[in-house]
């Protein structure tokens, strides 16, 4: 999508606090995969965590990264993650179920189509 409507559209990942920390409740998938991050507690490890993960990942969105008191999470009830579209108004177009089982990636690009044929 962000190839096809790129653009078109923004698009942006928003990293919010670390899900499966080291210092936190450490997921053995990660462990595997040896991804391997304690929780950051300021905002530059923050961003450089992000920064990592984006690297790692191969992800090419542009990454945005959440406040330490996690103001963006919470607004958005983004953990563990979430899909959303917000119009040229700032008004929210679309909001997908929780991820990653609640991922509809189809009814996303329906609805991204839809404001880009208006």
């Amino acid at each position: 999508m962000y190839e096809k409507y790129g653009d078109q559209v923004e698009f942006f990942m928003v990293y919010i606090k670390e899900a499966h920390p080291t210092d936190g409740r450490q997921s053995q998938a990660n462990v595997r995969a040896n991804i391997l991050i304690k929780q950051p507690t300021s905002l530059e490890e923050r961003k450089e965590v992000a920064s990592e993960m984006c690297s790692l990942l191969k992800i090419k969105l542009p990454p945005l990264v959440d406040t330490l008191d996690d103001k963006t999470n919470q607004a958005y009830s983004a953990s563990p993650d979430r899909l959303y579209l917000v119009g040229i108004d700032g008004r929210i177009v679309y909001k997908g179920g929780k991820g990653p089982h609640g991922f509809d990636a189809q009814e996303l690009k329906e609805e991204i189509e839809k404001v880009v044929n208006n």
